[in-house]
C-alpha cells in the first residue's frame, strides 16, 4: 500500500538518525518521528568520540547527521509518539499531534533521561561541564580536579573508584541516606581515599564565578568541587516497547541480539535504551546493524535475496 513505510524509527538521537541514513541508502521508505528530547543535546562537548580531535558537541554531531540525511530526502518529523500497535503484516503509530503513521517494521531509539541532582537549571549546569554523568566520556579532561559524586549503593561508589584512576579529590555524597554498600565494598572506598558525606543536602548551585559547583549540607557546612558527577542514575524511556510485548530486562532496558533484534518480531531497539554501554560511537553501529538486519528482512519478503 503507498501508504505505509518500510521502517519507521521512533526517535531521532544519534542511533535513530544513523538508523535512517542507512536505511534512505538502501533506498527504503523511512521515517523518523523525533519527540525532540535526544540526551545527546545535553553533551557539552564528547572528547572520546572517534574522529573529532578537538572534540564535539552533542548538538553539532546531531545538526551534522540531521544534515546527512536530509540528501537522502529525509527530514525527523517532530512529533513524539504515544502508542505503537500491530495491523497486520506491519504496525500503526500514533502520534501526539494526533496524525498516525504506518510501517512495515520499527525501530526504536527511544533514549534514556538521566536522573537529574536538584540544582537550578540542570540543563545549563550539564552544558557547562559542572554537572556530569558519564565518566567514560569526560573524566579524562577531570585530571587532578575536585570531583563530587552524588548518589547511594554500588553505583555511586563504582563511579567514585572509576573516577579515582584520574584524581585523588574525590568525595561521595549520599544526600542523607547511608551509602549502602556492603563492608568489603566500603573498604575498598576508603583504601582509594574516597570521602564519604553522608549529611543531607540543603543546595546545590554554582559557584559565583561560574568555575565549580557549590554544594551546601543541612547543617549550614558547604563543599566546593569543580564538577559534580551525578550517580543517580537514569530513566528509560521503554514504555512503547513494552506496549509491544518487548521483554525488558532488570533496570527496563531493552534486550537486544547481535542484529538489534528485540524479542518483539519486526521490532529492533538501539541507542542508550539498549543495555550495555552508552556511548555515541556504539549508538551509531547499533543503528547501522539495525538497518541493515532491516533491510536484509523486506529484501527476503521481496525474493530478492539468496536463503
Amino acid at each position: 500500500m503507498n501508504d505505509i513505510e518500510d521502517c519507521a524509527v521512533v526517535g531521532g538521537g544519534i542511533g535513530g538518525l544513523t538508523a535512517a541514513i542507512y536505511l534512505a541508502r538502501f533506498r527504503r521508505r523511512v521515517v523518523v518521528l523525533d519527540g525532540a528530547d535526544s540526551r545527546a543535546r545535553w553533551i557539552p562537548r564528547s572528547r572520546n568520540h572517534p574522529a573529532f580531535p578537538e572534540g564535539v558537541t552533542g548538538d553539532e554531531l546531531l545538526s551534522r547527521l540531521r544534515a546527512q540525511l536530509a540528501r537522502y530526502g529525509v527530514t525527523p518529523v517532530h512529533d513524539r509518539v504515544t502508542a505503537i500497535v500491530r495491523e497486520g503484516d506491519g504496525f500503526r503509530l500514533s502520534r501526539a499531534s494526533g496524525a498516525e503513521t504506518r510501517a512495515r517494521l520499527v525501530i526504536l531509539a527511544t533514549g534514556v533521561s538521566d536522573i537529574e541532582p536538584p540544582i537550578p537549571d540542570a540543563f545549563d549546569a550539564v552544558k557547562h561541564g559542572l554537572v556530569r554523568h558519564c565518566p567514560i566520556c569526560d573524566a579524562y579532561e577531570a585530571i587532578d580536579k575536585r570531583l563530587a559524586v552524588l548518589g547511594r549503593g554500588d553505583h555511586c561508589l563504582g563511579e567514585a573508584l572509576f573516577l579515582r584512576t584520574y584524581t585523588p579529590h574525590i568525595v561521595a555524597l549520599t544526600n542523607g541516606a547511608p551509602l549502602g554498600c556492603a563492608a568489603e565494598s566500603r573498604a575498598r572506598m576508603d583504601e582509594a581515599g574516597v570521602r564519604l558525606n553522608e549529611a543531607p543536602i540543603a543546595a546545590i548551585a554554582r559557584a559565583e564565578d561560574g568555575a565549580g559547583v557549590v554544594i551546601r549540607f543541612a547543617d549550614g557546612e558547604t563543599l566546593r568541587v569543580d564538577a559534580l558527577y551525578s550517580a543517580m542514575g537514569m530513566r528509560p524511556h521503554a514504555e512503547l516497547a513494552a506496549d509491544l510485548g518487548v521483554a525488558l530486562s532488570s533496570d527496563r532496558r531493552i534486550p537486544a541480539d547481535d542484529h538489534q533484534r528485540t524479542s518483539a518480531d519486526g521490532v529492533w531497539a538501539v541507542g542508550d535504551v539498549v543495555t550495555g554501554l552508552n556511548q555515541l560511537g556504539v549508538a551509531m553501529a547499533q543503528g547501522e546493524i539495525a538497518a541493515t538486519d532491516a533491510h536484509n528482512r523486506l529484501r527476503r519478503k521481496e525474493g530478492l535475496s539468496v536463503g
